[in-house]
């Protein structure tokens, strides 16, 4: 049955924390905004009431529309909280005095006319207005809108949200940076400590080599040169992970060369049900600049991946090709089990396995080396459950135009399948 694990996915305190602290704060600062606005709201209306019972009793005791007029001027201009915009209108709402309106330069009488009967429709949207009683059964009407120390504070909240929501992109970006860091400082300190370890038996593994090959009757010569490539190939693995967190040396290589070479080598090693193949579009002169050992460590890492997930039964090609804005890719597509949505996007992930045995490190290892070693690309290309799935690398190219190809230049299946011990060492 298969699995999946993640030897990453424990939670984090500190995280859980930090978010905790920001949704309390947030919660807290938005309801107690909430709370101050509909305060001030309530006061501004009281006001506004107040002004409406002073203005019906300076009306009613008023002589004369003249007296009328300077009251009510007095009343709107003595306001206590002043910044509050008014109008008072009569039942008709035709405007009569307005205060803490502000009008567009060069108006005419007219134009203002009309503009604060169009603000008394905009009023009348935000607050009901204030009735005035009048003698004679008449009525006038307060209209107005919120002061604008209240209109700032209603756009605090939304200014809070996107500090909040800044800090805790902030505190993401700082504790994963921190992960990575430490992650990073794990994997070279591991690679490092591998190599160092693998020193002393291959010291001793190439001296037995040299001390069978002086006693040609006991041991076979064809033996003890497979022996002998198998500790050449763990000299290479030493120093791979050597190369682990130093800079390494790139050098101009032949893409298509250095592909199938190793594909002829890896063919040996691995399940003889196992069809491989290499096709080629590049031109036979092309170099891109890689690091041999580091770049075949990538292509192994994915084709041992693409092995398992066939079960060690059918067909995985190799394809090399052009791409415009001077770069190469190389299709690996195998016919395996396919991987659905949520599994390309965890592929690459530090300990992702859907194997039994395995610390899923491969292709994190394999996109690390393109990515941050060569400067290029390695992603999923395309995945179908049930058919298999594409893995593509870009690497970038000498820039210029490329001589066409007419034809793939190399399709040899037969001579990567030559019969060999089932499993790489």
């Amino acid at each position: 049955m298969l699995k999946s694990f993640d030897i990453y996915s424990q939670n984090n305190v500190m995280k859980i924390v930090v978010a905790l602290n920001l949704l309390l704060v947030g919660t807290g600062s938005l309801l107690f905004t909430k709370r101050i606005i509909n305060r001030l709201e309530a006061r501004e209306e009281q006001y506004m009431r107040l002004y409406a019972k002073a203005l019906a009793y300076a009306i009613e005791t008023a002589d004369n529309n003249e007296n009328l007029n300077f009251i009510v001027t007095g009343i709107i201009e003595t306001n206590e909280n002043n910044a509050i915009p008014a109008i008072y209108a009569d039942e008709h709402l035709e405007p009569a005095q307005c205060r803490n309106i502000e009008f567009p330069d060069n108006m005419t009488g007219e134009e203002k006319h009309t503009y604060l009967k169009e603000q008394i429709q905009e009023m009348r949207k935000n607050h009901p207005p204030i009735v005035v009683d009048l003698k004679d059964g008449e009525k006038g009407l307060i209209y107005y809108n919120n002061s604008l120390l209240l209109k700032q504070l209603s756009y605090f909240p939304f200014a809070l949200l996107a500090i909040l929501s800044a800090l805790a992109v902030l505190a993401y970006l700082s504790f994963s940076s921190s992960r990575r860091a430490e992650q990073n400082r794990v994997w070279v300190g591991l690679a490092k400590e591998t190599a160092h370890q693998l020193g002393t038996p291959l010291s001793s593994l190439l001296a037995w080599v040299d001390y069978m090959r002086t006693d040609p009757d006991h041991y076979e010569a064809e033996v003890t040169d497979e022996i002998e490539k198998d500790v050449q190939r763990l000299e290479t693995i030493t120093a791979r992970f050597s190369s682990i967190g130093s800079i390494p040396t790139l050098t101009d290589e032949n893409l298509d060369e250095v592909v199938t070479q190793f594909t002829n080598y890896l063919a040996r090693r691995i399940s003889t049900k196992v069809k491989m193949s290499v096709e080629s579009n590049l031109p036979t002169t092309l170099m891109v600049r890689i690091n041999r050992l580091l770049f075949e460590w990538v292509i192994e890492n994915i084709c041992k991946n693409a092995v398992d997930a066939m079960a060690g039964v059918g067909e995985l090609r190799l394809r090399l090709l052009p791409l415009p804005n001077d770069e190469v890719a190389i299709d690996i597509t195998d016919t395996g089990k396919g991987m659905s949505k949520s599994s390309m996007s965890k592929v690459f992930s530090p300990g992702y396995s859907t194997k039994k045995r395995g610390w899923g490190l491969g292709l994190t290892l394999a996109k690390r080396i393109v990515e941050e070693y060569h400067n290029g690309r390695l992603y999923v290309k395309s995945s179908e459950i049930g058919k298999g799935t594409t893995f593509r690398i870009v690497l970038n190219r000498e820039p210029g135009a490329l001589p066409d190809v007419p034809v793939v230049r190399k399709k040899r299946p037969s001579l990567l399948t030559l019969r060999g011990p089932k499993k790489m060492s």
